[in-house]
């Protein structure tokens, strides 16, 4: 059987692609990763996106002949084409639960994503926050909390074990932590955890590592 494709953007820069990357590699499953500078002047980066898929933007899928867009899409395949890794609960509640935080971030959040872009590089301090900003921020912790409340005996993870829910607000912990946002400690608690992953890590590391610097997403 052929390996999976996944193809990516900048890991410094690209949230989106992040959280399917985080789903797989946490979960042990074997892909073929093609990187893919964004922003660039080269349009031999934007030929090479439009390969792997006509909407023209990363992350995509590819497994075989099938191929999928948009992380939260991506996401729902690798749940169902990998079933045992349990990327959502088994639980018809506790799943339901999982995929509408899961939708809330992926259509929300759209002060904190502006005023807080992801920049792996960018040197830990606060920014001035606007009121919206600062309300998407009180709505993640209330969502980390209420899922830590009611799965924290199933482990340290939002509904347990680690799974879809976890993937999809991962680019939110690097963006607490750069922006130096004030937590409440069960916060900086499940950030630790995340932060702790390995996989986490390894995506952190090769971020760090890219010289790739997208002038417009330095300005904060």
């Amino acid at each position: 059987m052929a390996a999976l494709k996944l193809a990516i953007g900048n890991k410094n820069y690209s949230s989106w692609s992040m959280r399917p990357w985080l789903a797989l590699r946490a979960n042990d499953i074997p892909f073929v990763e093609t990187l893919i500078p964004l922003y660039t002047d080269d349009p031999q980066d934007k030929e090479q996106i439009l390969s792997f898929s006509r909407a023209g933007k990363v992350p995509v899928l590819v497994d075989g002949d099938i191929t999928v867009w948009d992380s939260l899409a991506i996401i729902e395949y690798i749940a169902e084409r990998y079933p045992e890794v349990k990327l959502w609960p088994d639980d018809a509640d506790a799943r339901a639960h999982a995929r509408s935080v899961c939708a809330e971030m992926h259509s929300g959040f759209v002060a904190l994503r502006s005023e807080c872009g992801m920049n792996l590089h960018r040197p830990i301090r606060p920014v001035a926050l606007s009121a919206d900003a600062k309300a998407n921020i009180a709505r993640i912790e209330e969502i980390w909390r209420e899922c830590r409340t009611r799965h924290a005996a199933k482990g340290p993870f939002l509904f347990g074990r680690f799974g879809a829910a976890d993937a999809m607000y991962a680019p939110v912990v690097h963006r607490f932590r750069t922006y130096a946002i004030e937590v409440a400690p069960d916060t900086k608690a499940y950030m630790e955890t995340m932060m702790a992953l390995p996989a986490f890590q390894e995506w952190t590391r090769d971020g760090l590592a890219e010289t790739l610097v997208i002038a417009k997403f330095e300005d904060a």
